[in-house]
């Protein structure tokens, strides 16, 4: 599927016979915060997917990016911790200095392997362990940011038959990560961020039941 940028009208539909979508991974870093807060916010208590997330942040200080985040969104938000296993309605977040891995059945492993572009956590290592186990039932999203952390991994997702999500340049407080995606070539929606929300909850939405050939011919 070829990159557009998405219209507030245009429909965010499910291929007919594609599996359900079971995980959503975000990327973000500079700027990170207002967009993070903007997707997060917008999206239901009863979203049924879990959110794994990459920010990037300052390894020498304690963050307080969970609590913030857990105020402003109906989901819940925590740090990742070693073992935790996902579920729906749950937002994971990477801790500093650790490298966020999902691994198979769904449950989380926290690494301190080498870091990848200076950065750990990195978004390509969380992309590309998404894409090992949840492959076309996963969903990639970069948000702003510096740099060109995830660029690797949103092609992992792509070939493993996933979706792929970037933010526009106008919204972008940075645009460094967001152009790096897009400029992959794997991207499938450029939204603004207002609308990545609203476009999650519809991906996520079960697709129209197909009636039964007793159903047809009546």
């Amino acid at each position: 599927m070829g990159t557009h940028v998405e219209r507030a009208n245009d429909p965010v539909v499910r291929p007919v016979g594609a599996p359900p979508f079971e995980l959503v991974a975000i990327a973000s870093s500079a700027g990170g915060l207002a967009a993070l807060t903007s997707v997060l916010s917008g999206l239901p208590g009863a979203f049924p997917a879990a959110v794994v997330l990459v920010q990037h942040l300052d390894p020498r200080h304690k963050t307080l990016l969970a609590d913030m985040l857990d105020r402003r969104t109906e989901l819940r938000v925590k740090m990742a911790e070693e073992g935790d296993h996902l579920t729906g309605g749950c937002v994971y977040i990477a801790p500093p200095n650790y490298h966020l891995v999902v691994n198979a059945g769904g449950t989380l492993s926290l690494s301190q392997s080498e870091l990848i572009h200076f950065l750990r956590p990195s978004a390509d290592i969380l992309f590309e362990s998404v894409a090992a186990r949840f492959a076309a039932r996963a969903i990639a999203v970069v948000l702003s940011g510096t740099g060109s952390d995830g660029a690797r991994g949103v092609q992992a997702i792509k070939k493993a038959g996933g979706t792929v999500i970037a933010q526009d340049k106008d919204t972008s407080e940075f645009f460094g990560m967001p152009s790096a995606t897009i400029a992959t070539g794997t991207v499938d929606i450029v939204l603004p961020l207002a609308l990545i929300s609203s476009a999650l909850v519809r991906l996520l939405q079960p697709p129209p039941a197909t009636p039964s050939a007793a159903e047809e011919a009546l």
